[in-house]
């Protein structure tokens, strides 16, 4: 709105202001056909040729509009089906155990006791106690040690060393060796060999054998037994129950805040450089424009608690007695006799004969005789003469003196 005021203040300023004929441009700026000409013309003639020139300027102007949102929300939706179930039947059986149970039975006694106790008394004295410390001075002292070193003195020698070595001789003889050498010879004989054999004779016995026989004897008794029966008790009970309703809750949301760029309004200046009016822009800037706000539509589930009043069965627990019969049974011995049959096996000795063919093998001694050869070593001395040089070490004292600080400490 204050640009499209700004347009006519525009136009009677241009109208009044321009001394020179101009033709409206872009965005307000004026083009100028010649400046010299103006100048001499004059204030008048520039006058008569100004005139007004509107032009269209467009404004974007935000405007608030509703619009609806759609979600989609699940609804439970109960229904009605037949499902196949178990259910699980408690039943109580008892039996009777016997066993032994230790009840504690407490007694409270109460005696005296008479007891020492050793409370501190605590008393502050004082004494002077007379002490010794050492502390030690140091002392720096030098003395003279004489001591002696060997310097080995190395001197050279040759001596001239005999030795013998012995040299082999080898010499080939012959000689003959007289040996023995064992042939064998087999003859084959014939012996009679006596063996005893033994043959297995069964023979059949009987006899009879005494054994017990437990047989069991079944007698029925009877016993008092108390086992314990749940009757029902009915009652009613008050129960709160959570229910409720779906409602729509319509919130509005603010629009998002939009960086906007914004010009200000220009204004026109006398430039006497061109001699006329030079348009100059306003300044550009950002402005925070929020954006208009929206509606959203969403199910709310509001809770309400009623009271019901239900059926509820407690069951009481009564003990009652009862006669079970049981069945006793007792192991009875009993002797019985069977005869078992038997069969015993008796060895019986059988001499018997046989005639056994084997081979003898005599070693008949021969002589026999043979040539062998061989070395005789034997070793001849000679002597040999060699000169061997030699070093030898003596050991020549000297007297040394060296000076050695120490530190020595009296206490």
């Amino acid at each position: 709105m204050k640009t499209l005021l700004g347009v006519p203040l525009i136009a009677v300023i241009l109208s009044v202001v321009m001394m020179d004929t101009a033709q409206a441009g872009y965005c307000g700026a004026a083009r100028y056909r010649s400046c010299a000409s103006s100048c001499e013309a004059g204030y008048a003639p520039c006058k008569q040729q100004c005139h007004t020139v509107m032009r269209t300027c467009k404004e974007v102007v935000y405007e608030k509009q509703n619009y609806t949102c759609y979600k989609t929300v699940y609804e439970p939706v109960v229904e009605n089906r037949t499902i196949d179930c178990v259910k699980y039947v408690r039943e109580t059986a008892y039996r009777d155990c016997c066993y032994t149970v230790c009840k504690p039975v407490y007694e409270t006694k109460t005696r005296e006791i008479c007891y020492t106790v050793c409370k501190p008394v605590y008393e502050t004295k004082t004494r002077e106690i007379c002490y010794t410390v050492c502390k030690p001075v140091y002392e720096t002292k030098t003395r003279e040690i004489c001591y002696t070193v060997c310097k080995p003195v190395w001197e050279t020698k040759t001596k001239e060393i005999c030795y013998t070595v012995c040299k082999p001789v080898y010499e080939t003889k012959t000689r003959e060796i007289c040996y023995t050498v064992c042939k064998p010879v087999y003859e084959t004989k014939t012996r009679e060999i006596c063996y005893t054999v033994c043959k297995p004779v069964w023979e059949t016995k009987t006899r009879e054998i005494c054994y017990t026989v437990c047989k069991p004897v079944y007698e029925t008794c009877t016993k008092d037994v108390c086992y314990t029966v749940c009757k029902p008790v009915h009652y009613t009970q008050v129960v709160k129950e959570c229910c409720g309703r779906w409602e729509t809750q319509v919130t509005e949301c603010p629009g998002p805040v939009v960086n906007k760029c914004v010009q200000e309004c220009g204004s026109w200046v006398w430039d006497p450089c061109c001699c006329r009016c030079v348009y100059c822009p306003g300044a550009t800037k950002m402005v925070q424009v929020q954006c208009p706000p929206r509606k959203i539509c969403k199910k709310v589930w509001v809770s309400e608690m009623k009271q019901q009043t239900v059926n509820c069965v407690r069951y009481v627990q009564e003990c009652v007695e009862k006669q079970v019969p049981y069945t006793v049974c007792r192991m009875v011995s009993e002797q019985q006799q069977k005869t078992c049959t038997y069969t015993t096996c008796c060895m019986v000795p059988e001499q018997r004969v046989k005639t056994c063919t084997y081979t003898t093998c005599c070693m008949v001694p021969q002589t026999m005789t043979r040539v062998c050869t061989y070395q005789v070593c034997h070793m001849v001395p000679e002597t040999i003469n060699k000169v061997c040089t030699y070093q030898v070490c003596h050991m020549v004292p000297q007297c040394v003196t060296k000076t050695i600080p120490y530190t020595t400490c009296r206490m």
